[in-house]
């Protein structure tokens, strides 16, 4: 047991995270023009944005999911800012979406059914505050839909323990630097989004195949 935990340490450090910009990291900005004004937003942290961006996306009715950072008190807070001081941020996707081709309750389902909402301040391999779990809610309805959902989970008997997301009122987020922006389609061959990114997108868009754009399937 001790060996196989070394040896995923190791693999790990090999991989590399989503904390590590690593070799050959794009800095090509996004190049999407939507209205955003008419469309309804969710906001979302759970682990590596890379991840949850290209989960949202791959959803029908999600026009654009863009990554970024909130609920921390740092102003302009950059990437290196996160992984090197207590800004209390974390990464985060914005979700701009068609609520009448998606509503927000399947959203929810959505983002608890792609991660490990048990996990405390981490996903997988990307452990620490800013990998932490949080729906911010934007309305007293978001925040009593979520309350109940998460209620309904803990009751379900679907996790062994109990469910660590928090929830937290919306202020503000800030937009990550252009290069974090659809990381996980401009770096297909990147270690981590093939040992990470990509196999969580893959257990994700198993769960609601109904779901899934045809030209976003994984």
């Amino acid at each position: 047991m001790k060996n196989t935990a070394i040896l995923w340490v190791l693999l790990s450090f090999a991989l590399g995270s989503c904390g590590q910009a690593p070799a050959g990291f794009s800095a090509i900005p996004s190049a999407k023009k939507i209205n955003k004004l008419k469309l309804s937003q969710a906001t979302f942290a759970a682990g590596c944005f890379w991840c949850e961006e290209a989960i949202f996306e791959s959803v029908k009715g999600v026009y654009e999911a863009v990554s970024g950072y909130a609920g921390g008190t740092k102003p302009n807070p950059t990437y290196y800012d996160l992984g090197s001081g207590p800004t209390c941020h974390a990464e985060m996707v914005n979700i701009y979406y068609d609520s009448t081709v998606v509503d927000y309750p399947t959203l929810l389902k959505i983002y608890f059914a792609s991660q490990d909402p048990t996990q405390v301040n981490g996903q997988g391999p990307d452990m620490g505050y800013q990998y932490r779990s949080v729906v911010f809610f934007r309305n007293e309805k978001e925040k009593r839909m979520t309350e109940d959902y998460i209620r309904e989970l803990n009751q379900s008997g679907k996790y062994k323990r109990p469910l660590s997301v928090q929830l937290t009122a919306f202020t503000k987020f800030w937009e990550a630097e252009p290069g974090h922006q659809d990381f996980v389609k401009r770096n297909p061959e990147n270690p981590y989004v093939l040992h990470e990114s990509i196999p969580r997108i893959q257990r994700f868009q198993k769960q609601f195949p109904q779901l899934i754009k045809p030209e976003e399937k994984y």
